[in-house]
Protein backbone atom coordinates (compact mmCIF):
# COMPACT_ATOMS: atom_id res chain seq x y z
CA UNK A 1 0.00 0.00 0.00
CA UNK A 2 2.70 2.48 0.93
CA UNK A 3 4.57 2.11 -2.33
CA UNK A 4 1.45 3.19 -4.21
CA UNK A 5 1.02 6.57 -2.53
CA UNK A 6 -0.04 9.25 -4.98
CA UNK A 7 1.11 12.83 -4.88
CA UNK A 8 0.82 16.30 -6.41
CA UNK A 9 2.73 19.53 -6.45
CA UNK A 10 0.84 22.82 -6.28
CA UNK A 11 0.10 24.68 -8.39
CA UNK A 12 0.37 21.92 -11.03
CA UNK A 13 -2.47 20.01 -9.32
CA UNK A 14 -4.46 23.21 -8.79
CA UNK A 15 -8.04 22.05 -8.58
CA UNK A 16 -10.79 24.64 -8.79
CA UNK A 17 -12.30 24.93 -5.36
CA UNK A 18 -16.09 24.76 -5.07
CA UNK A 19 -18.02 27.71 -3.67
CA UNK A 20 -17.25 27.69 0.08
CA UNK A 21 -20.87 27.13 1.04
CA UNK A 22 -20.86 24.00 -1.13
CA UNK A 23 -17.64 22.57 0.27
CA UNK A 24 -19.52 19.99 2.35
CA UNK A 25 -17.56 20.23 5.59
CA UNK A 26 -18.81 22.31 8.52
CA UNK A 27 -16.15 21.65 11.16
CA UNK A 28 -12.38 22.23 11.22
CA UNK A 29 -10.42 20.77 14.13
CA UNK A 30 -6.76 21.75 14.50
CA UNK A 31 -4.46 19.87 16.88
CA UNK A 32 -1.00 21.43 17.25
CA UNK A 33 1.72 19.29 18.83
CA UNK A 34 5.27 20.33 19.76
CA UNK A 35 8.81 20.41 18.47
CA UNK A 36 9.38 17.69 15.86
CA UNK A 37 10.60 18.00 12.27
CA UNK A 38 9.32 16.23 9.18
CA UNK A 39 12.45 14.15 8.54
CA UNK A 40 12.69 13.26 12.24
CA UNK A 41 9.13 11.82 12.30
CA UNK A 42 8.13 11.22 8.66
CA UNK A 43 11.38 10.82 6.73
CA UNK A 44 10.59 7.11 6.26
CA UNK A 45 7.36 7.69 4.31
CA UNK A 46 7.58 6.26 0.77
CA UNK A 47 6.79 8.80 -1.92
CA UNK A 48 7.45 11.73 0.40
CA UNK A 49 10.44 14.04 0.23
CA UNK A 50 11.97 12.66 3.39
CA UNK A 51 15.42 11.50 4.46
CA UNK A 52 16.55 9.61 7.52
CA UNK A 53 19.29 6.96 7.42
CA UNK A 54 22.48 7.70 5.53
CA UNK A 55 22.85 11.42 6.26
CA UNK A 56 25.86 12.87 8.06
CA UNK A 57 26.21 16.13 9.97
CA UNK A 58 29.41 17.76 11.22
CA UNK A 59 29.63 19.36 14.64
CA UNK A 60 31.40 22.65 15.32
CA UNK A 61 34.72 20.79 15.62
CA UNK A 62 34.33 19.27 12.16
CA UNK A 63 33.60 15.74 13.41
CA UNK A 64 30.98 13.98 11.29
CA UNK A 65 28.06 12.12 12.89
CA UNK A 66 25.53 9.88 11.09
CA UNK A 67 21.78 10.14 11.45
CA UNK A 68 20.53 7.28 13.59
CA UNK A 69 17.39 5.52 14.77
CA UNK A 70 16.43 6.49 18.32
CA UNK A 71 14.30 3.54 19.57
CA UNK A 72 14.04 1.95 22.02
CA UNK A 73 14.59 5.42 23.45
CA UNK A 74 11.30 7.34 23.18
CA UNK A 75 12.22 10.24 25.49
CA UNK A 76 15.83 11.20 24.91
CA UNK A 77 16.54 11.74 28.60
CA UNK A 78 20.27 11.33 28.08
CA UNK A 79 20.38 14.10 25.47
CA UNK A 80 19.96 17.84 25.18
CA UNK A 81 16.64 19.40 24.25
CA UNK A 82 17.74 20.65 20.79
CA UNK A 83 17.99 24.40 20.34
CA UNK A 84 15.14 25.96 18.37
CA UNK A 85 15.32 29.69 19.02
CA UNK A 86 15.22 32.37 16.30
CA UNK A 87 19.03 32.46 16.23
CA UNK A 88 19.50 28.69 16.66
CA UNK A 89 17.34 28.14 13.59
CA UNK A 90 19.56 30.33 11.47
CA UNK A 91 22.65 28.49 12.64
CA UNK A 92 20.99 25.23 11.62
CA UNK A 93 19.76 26.71 8.31
CA UNK A 94 23.35 27.83 7.54
CA UNK A 95 22.51 29.94 4.50
CA UNK A 96 20.42 27.17 2.96
CA UNK A 97 22.82 24.27 3.49
CA UNK A 98 20.65 22.93 6.35
CA UNK A 99 23.72 21.28 7.84
CA UNK A 100 24.11 23.17 11.11
CA UNK A 101 22.05 20.98 13.42
CA UNK A 102 25.15 20.05 15.43
CA UNK A 103 26.78 23.48 15.29
CA UNK A 104 27.05 25.53 18.46
CA UNK A 105 24.19 28.03 18.38
CA UNK A 106 23.40 31.15 20.34
CA UNK A 107 20.41 31.98 22.49
CA UNK A 108 18.10 34.63 21.00
CA UNK A 109 17.53 36.21 24.41
CA UNK A 110 20.77 36.46 26.43
CA UNK A 111 18.92 38.40 29.14
CA UNK A 112 17.04 35.30 30.28
CA UNK A 113 20.20 33.80 31.79
CA UNK A 114 20.06 30.61 29.74
CA UNK A 115 23.31 29.34 28.21
CA UNK A 116 23.95 29.17 24.48
CA UNK A 117 22.61 26.00 22.92
CA UNK A 118 24.97 23.39 21.48
CA UNK A 119 23.02 20.42 20.14
CA UNK A 120 24.11 16.82 20.55
CA UNK A 121 23.30 13.83 18.35
CA UNK A 122 19.70 13.65 19.60
CA UNK A 123 19.02 16.38 17.03
CA UNK A 124 19.94 14.03 14.17
CA UNK A 125 18.06 11.02 15.47
CA UNK A 126 14.79 9.80 13.99
CA UNK A 127 11.78 7.54 14.48
CA UNK A 128 10.34 5.09 11.96
CA UNK A 129 6.82 4.04 11.07
CA UNK A 130 6.62 1.29 13.68
CA UNK A 131 7.65 3.73 16.42
CA UNK A 132 4.60 5.91 15.75
CA UNK A 133 1.49 3.76 16.20
CA UNK A 134 -0.84 6.65 15.39
CA UNK A 135 1.00 8.88 12.91
CA UNK A 136 2.67 5.85 11.35
CA UNK A 137 -0.78 4.49 10.49
CA UNK A 138 -2.89 7.63 10.06
CA UNK A 139 -0.34 9.34 7.81
CA UNK A 140 -0.33 6.66 5.10
CA UNK A 141 -4.10 6.12 5.50
CA UNK A 142 -5.01 9.77 4.87
CA UNK A 143 -3.09 12.81 3.51
CA UNK A 144 0.42 13.84 4.53
CA UNK A 145 1.81 17.24 3.53
CA UNK A 146 5.55 16.89 2.90
CA UNK A 147 6.15 20.56 2.16
CA UNK A 148 4.47 22.04 5.24
CA UNK A 149 6.63 24.56 7.11
CA UNK A 150 6.14 26.17 10.48
CA UNK A 151 5.15 29.83 10.38
CA UNK A 152 8.47 31.35 11.40
CA UNK A 153 11.97 30.07 12.11
CA UNK A 154 11.59 30.55 15.84
CA UNK A 155 10.42 28.74 18.95
CA UNK A 156 7.01 27.73 20.30
CA UNK A 157 5.24 30.99 21.11
CA UNK A 158 5.95 32.82 17.84
CA UNK A 159 4.63 29.83 15.89
CA UNK A 160 1.53 29.40 18.00
CA UNK A 161 0.86 33.10 17.54
CA UNK A 162 0.98 32.51 13.79
CA UNK A 163 -1.58 29.73 14.22
CA UNK A 164 -3.98 32.07 16.02
CA UNK A 165 -3.13 35.49 14.57
CA UNK A 166 -1.24 35.11 11.27
CA UNK A 167 1.71 37.01 12.77
CA UNK A 168 3.64 37.23 16.02
CA UNK A 169 4.45 40.08 18.38
CA UNK A 170 7.50 38.28 19.84
CA UNK A 171 10.38 36.11 18.63
CA UNK A 172 10.71 34.11 21.87
CA UNK A 173 8.62 32.72 24.70
CA UNK A 174 7.76 35.48 27.17
CA UNK A 175 4.96 36.63 29.46
CA UNK A 176 3.84 39.80 27.69
CA UNK A 177 0.08 40.00 27.14
CA UNK A 178 -0.81 40.23 23.46
CA UNK A 179 -3.30 42.54 21.77
CA UNK A 180 -3.02 41.01 18.29
CA UNK A 181 -6.32 40.32 16.49
CA UNK A 182 -6.94 36.61 16.00
CA UNK A 183 -9.01 34.14 14.03
CA UNK A 184 -11.32 33.99 17.05
CA UNK A 185 -12.18 37.68 16.57
CA UNK A 186 -12.94 37.09 12.90
CA UNK A 187 -15.18 34.11 13.70
CA UNK A 188 -17.09 36.00 16.39
CA UNK A 189 -17.65 39.02 14.14
CA UNK A 190 -19.19 36.75 11.46
CA UNK A 191 -21.29 34.74 13.92
CA UNK A 192 -19.34 31.53 13.23
CA UNK A 193 -18.83 29.26 16.22
CA UNK A 194 -15.29 28.77 17.52
CA UNK A 195 -13.91 27.10 20.60
CA UNK A 196 -10.45 26.54 22.05
CA UNK A 197 -9.92 23.35 24.06
CA UNK A 198 -6.94 22.88 26.38
CA UNK A 199 -5.60 20.23 28.71
CA UNK A 200 -3.86 22.17 31.48
CA UNK A 201 -2.23 25.43 30.37
CA UNK A 202 -4.36 27.50 27.97
CA UNK A 203 -2.26 29.27 25.35
CA UNK A 204 -4.99 31.88 24.92
CA UNK A 205 -4.01 33.09 28.40
CA UNK A 206 -1.47 35.23 26.58
CA UNK A 207 -4.39 37.47 25.56
CA UNK A 208 -5.31 37.88 29.22
CA UNK A 209 -8.96 37.04 29.96
CA UNK A 210 -10.22 38.05 26.50
CA UNK A 211 -10.98 34.50 25.37
CA UNK A 212 -12.15 32.92 28.61
CA UNK A 213 -15.65 32.40 27.22
CA UNK A 214 -14.51 30.26 24.30
CA UNK A 215 -11.85 28.33 26.23
CA UNK A 216 -12.93 24.92 27.48
CA UNK A 217 -11.15 21.94 29.06
CA UNK A 218 -10.30 18.93 26.91
CA UNK A 219 -13.03 16.89 28.58
CA UNK A 220 -15.53 19.29 26.98
CA UNK A 221 -14.07 18.55 23.55
CA UNK A 222 -14.69 14.85 24.08
CA UNK A 223 -18.23 15.58 25.23
CA UNK A 224 -18.93 17.93 22.30
CA UNK A 225 -17.61 15.40 19.80
CA UNK A 226 -19.75 12.63 21.31
CA UNK A 227 -22.85 14.84 21.29
CA UNK A 228 -22.28 16.09 17.73
CA UNK A 229 -21.99 19.68 18.94
CA UNK A 230 -18.48 20.54 17.75
CA UNK A 231 -18.09 24.21 16.80
CA UNK A 232 -17.30 25.26 13.26
CA UNK A 233 -13.66 25.83 14.27
CA UNK A 234 -11.91 24.07 17.14
CA UNK A 235 -8.31 24.21 18.25
CA UNK A 236 -7.26 21.44 20.62
CA UNK A 237 -4.02 21.70 22.60
CA UNK A 238 -2.21 18.85 24.36
CA UNK A 239 -0.94 19.08 27.91
CA UNK A 240 2.05 21.37 28.44
CA UNK A 241 2.52 21.32 32.22
CA UNK A 242 4.19 17.91 32.17
CA UNK A 243 7.14 19.40 30.28
CA UNK A 244 8.63 20.37 33.64
CA UNK A 245 8.67 16.69 34.68
CA UNK A 246 9.19 15.09 31.24
CA UNK A 247 5.68 13.61 31.33
CA UNK A 248 3.80 15.80 28.83
CA UNK A 249 1.77 14.33 25.95
CA UNK A 250 2.64 17.14 23.52
CA UNK A 251 5.76 15.46 22.01
CA UNK A 252 8.06 18.17 23.40
CA UNK A 253 11.37 16.66 24.57
CA UNK A 254 11.76 14.98 26.92
CA UNK A 255 8.21 13.69 26.93
CA UNK A 256 7.65 10.14 25.71
CA UNK A 257 6.39 10.29 22.11
CA UNK A 258 4.16 7.29 22.80
CA UNK A 259 2.08 9.52 25.09
CA UNK A 260 1.70 11.98 22.22
CA UNK A 261 0.57 9.15 19.95
CA UNK A 262 -2.03 8.06 22.50
CA UNK A 263 -3.34 11.63 22.79
CA UNK A 264 -3.69 11.99 19.02
CA UNK A 265 -5.46 8.65 18.76
CA UNK A 266 -7.89 9.73 21.49
CA UNK A 267 -8.77 12.82 19.47
CA UNK A 268 -9.09 10.85 16.24
CA UNK A 269 -11.39 8.28 17.85
CA UNK A 270 -13.53 11.06 19.32
CA UNK A 271 -13.87 12.74 15.92
CA UNK A 272 -14.41 9.64 13.80
CA UNK A 273 -17.09 8.41 16.24
CA UNK A 274 -18.81 11.78 16.35
CA UNK A 275 -22.09 12.54 14.56
CA UNK A 276 -20.07 15.44 13.09
CA UNK A 277 -17.50 13.14 11.41
CA UNK A 278 -19.00 13.25 7.91
CA UNK A 279 -18.59 17.03 7.83
CA UNK A 280 -15.27 17.42 9.67
CA UNK A 281 -11.68 18.12 8.64
CA UNK A 282 -9.15 17.17 11.33
CA UNK A 283 -5.65 18.61 10.95
CA UNK A 284 -2.68 17.46 13.03
CA UNK A 285 0.40 19.69 12.85
CA UNK A 286 3.38 20.68 14.98
CA UNK A 287 4.24 24.19 16.13
CA UNK A 288 7.92 24.07 15.13
CA UNK A 289 10.77 21.71 14.32
CA UNK A 290 12.29 21.65 17.81
CA UNK A 291 15.88 21.74 16.55
CA UNK A 292 15.62 18.32 14.88
CA UNK A 293 17.21 17.83 11.46
CA UNK A 294 15.41 18.44 8.20
CA UNK A 295 17.03 18.58 4.77
CA UNK A 296 14.66 21.02 3.00
CA UNK A 297 15.57 24.75 3.17
CA UNK A 298 12.59 26.81 4.33
CA UNK A 299 11.53 29.56 1.89
CA UNK A 300 10.78 33.20 2.59
CA UNK A 301 7.33 34.67 3.14
CA UNK A 302 5.93 38.21 3.54
CA UNK A 303 6.61 39.78 6.94
CA UNK A 304 3.43 41.04 8.67
CA UNK A 305 3.63 44.32 10.63
CA UNK A 306 3.76 42.87 14.17
CA UNK A 307 6.41 40.33 13.14
CA UNK A 308 8.55 43.08 11.64
CA UNK A 309 8.15 45.15 14.80
CA UNK A 310 9.22 42.15 16.87
CA UNK A 311 12.51 42.06 15.00
CA UNK A 312 12.12 39.48 12.22
CA UNK A 313 14.34 40.68 9.40
CA UNK A 314 14.15 37.96 6.78
CA UNK A 315 10.64 36.43 6.79
CA UNK A 316 12.12 32.94 6.82
CA UNK A 317 9.60 30.16 7.41
CA UNK A 318 10.66 27.52 9.91
CA UNK A 319 11.77 24.02 8.99
CA UNK A 320 9.18 21.48 7.85
CA UNK A 321 7.00 19.84 10.45
CA UNK A 322 4.62 16.88 10.21
CA UNK A 323 1.11 17.70 9.04
CA UNK A 324 -1.65 15.16 8.45
CA UNK A 325 -5.15 15.91 7.15
CA UNK A 326 -7.78 13.41 8.31
CA UNK A 327 -11.33 13.64 7.02
CA UNK A 328 -13.94 12.10 4.75
CA UNK A 329 -12.67 14.82 2.39
CA UNK A 330 -9.02 13.83 2.80
CA UNK A 331 -7.48 11.95 -0.08
CA UNK A 332 -6.55 8.44 1.00
CA UNK A 333 -2.99 7.11 0.83
CA UNK A 334 -1.91 10.50 -0.46
CA UNK A 335 1.07 12.85 -0.24
CA UNK A 336 0.55 16.52 -1.07
CA UNK A 337 3.75 18.27 -2.19
CA UNK A 338 2.46 21.84 -2.37
CA UNK A 339 3.91 24.50 -0.10
CA UNK A 340 1.86 25.14 3.03
CA UNK A 341 2.40 26.55 6.50
CA UNK A 342 0.36 27.44 9.60
CA UNK A 343 -1.30 30.37 7.83
CA UNK A 344 -2.58 28.00 5.11
CA UNK A 345 -4.98 26.66 7.74
CA UNK A 346 -6.11 30.20 8.52
CA UNK A 347 -6.61 30.72 4.79
CA UNK A 348 -8.83 27.63 4.62
CA UNK A 349 -10.89 28.76 7.63
CA UNK A 350 -11.33 32.21 6.11
CA UNK A 351 -12.25 30.79 2.71
CA UNK A 352 -14.78 28.34 4.14
CA UNK A 353 -16.57 30.81 6.43
CA UNK A 354 -16.20 34.05 4.49
CA UNK A 355 -13.80 35.83 6.82
CA UNK A 356 -11.37 38.64 5.95
CA UNK A 357 -7.66 37.83 6.26
CA UNK A 358 -5.73 38.71 9.39
CA UNK A 359 -2.44 39.65 7.71
CA UNK A 360 -0.60 39.47 4.42
CA UNK A 361 0.55 36.00 5.42
CA UNK A 362 -2.80 34.24 5.45
CA UNK A 363 -3.93 36.42 2.56
CA UNK A 364 -1.13 35.09 0.34
CA UNK A 365 -0.65 31.55 1.71
CA UNK A 366 -1.77 28.55 -0.30
CA UNK A 367 -5.21 27.39 0.84
CA UNK A 368 -5.03 24.06 2.66
CA UNK A 369 -8.42 23.21 1.16
CA UNK A 370 -6.53 22.55 -2.09
CA UNK A 371 -5.50 19.12 -0.79
CA UNK A 372 -9.10 17.99 -0.14
CA UNK A 373 -11.24 15.78 -2.36
CA UNK A 374 -14.64 17.43 -2.77
CA UNK A 375 -15.85 15.09 -5.48
CA UNK A 376 -15.85 11.78 -3.64
CA UNK A 377 -15.82 12.02 0.17
CA UNK A 378 -15.27 8.74 2.00
CA UNK A 379 -16.79 8.49 5.49
CA UNK A 380 -14.97 5.27 6.37
CA UNK A 381 -12.51 5.72 9.22
CA UNK A 382 -10.19 2.85 10.18
CA UNK A 383 -9.37 2.19 13.80
CA UNK A 384 -5.70 2.18 14.73
CA UNK A 385 -4.05 0.06 17.40
CA UNK A 386 -2.37 2.57 19.70
CA UNK A 387 -1.34 1.74 23.30
CA UNK A 388 -2.90 4.18 25.75
CA UNK A 389 -0.01 4.54 28.20
CA UNK A 390 1.01 6.54 30.13
CA UNK A 391 4.66 5.89 29.28
CA UNK A 392 6.77 8.91 30.21
CA UNK A 393 8.71 9.12 33.47
CA UNK A 394 10.78 12.00 34.86
CA UNK A 395 14.32 12.06 33.58
CA UNK A 396 16.84 11.66 36.40
CA UNK A 397 17.29 13.58 38.57
CA UNK A 398 13.89 15.19 39.15
CA UNK A 399 13.07 16.14 35.59
CA UNK A 400 16.60 17.18 34.61
CA UNK A 401 18.15 15.33 31.70
CA UNK A 402 21.63 14.11 32.69
CA UNK A 403 23.48 16.09 29.99
CA UNK A 404 21.17 19.10 29.99
CA UNK A 405 21.74 22.43 31.71
CA UNK A 406 19.32 24.43 29.60
CA UNK A 407 16.14 22.41 29.59
CA UNK A 408 14.60 22.93 33.09
CA UNK A 409 15.00 26.71 33.02
CA UNK A 410 13.72 26.91 29.46
CA UNK A 411 10.66 24.84 30.25
CA UNK A 412 9.79 26.70 33.46
CA UNK A 413 9.96 29.99 31.54
CA UNK A 414 7.54 28.63 28.95
CA UNK A 415 5.15 27.29 31.59
CA UNK A 416 5.19 30.60 33.48
CA UNK A 417 4.35 32.48 30.30
CA UNK A 418 1.33 30.33 29.54
CA UNK A 419 -0.14 30.57 33.02
CA UNK A 420 0.13 34.32 33.50
CA UNK A 421 -3.07 36.34 33.38
CA UNK A 422 -5.70 33.69 32.59
CA UNK A 423 -8.30 33.00 35.23
CA UNK A 424 -11.78 31.62 35.53
CA UNK A 425 -11.74 28.77 33.02
CA UNK A 426 -13.66 25.73 34.16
Amino acid sequence: MLSGLSSFSAPAFAQTLPPPESAGFEHIVVVMMENRSFDHFFGWLPGANGQQAGLNYKDSSGVSHPTHALPPDYQGCGFLDPGHSYSDGRVQFHNGACDGFLFAGSDSDPSNGLPNQANDVFAIGYYGQNDLPFLGAAGPAFTVLDNYFCGIMAETYPNRFYMHAGQTDRLMNNTTTSTLPTIWDRLQAKGVSGRYYFNDLPFLALWGSKYVNISKPFSQFLADAAAGTLPNVAYVDPGFAGETTDTSNDDHPHGDIRDGEAFLNQIYNAVRSSPNWSKTVLIVNFDEWGGFFDHVPPPLAPIPPATAAAGDTDGRLGFRVPCVVISPYARRNFIAHGQYDHTSILRMIEWRFGLPPLTIRDQTANNLADVLDFASPDVSAPAFTVPSGPFGTPCSPAGISPNTTRSPAHRSLKTKAITSGFHGVR
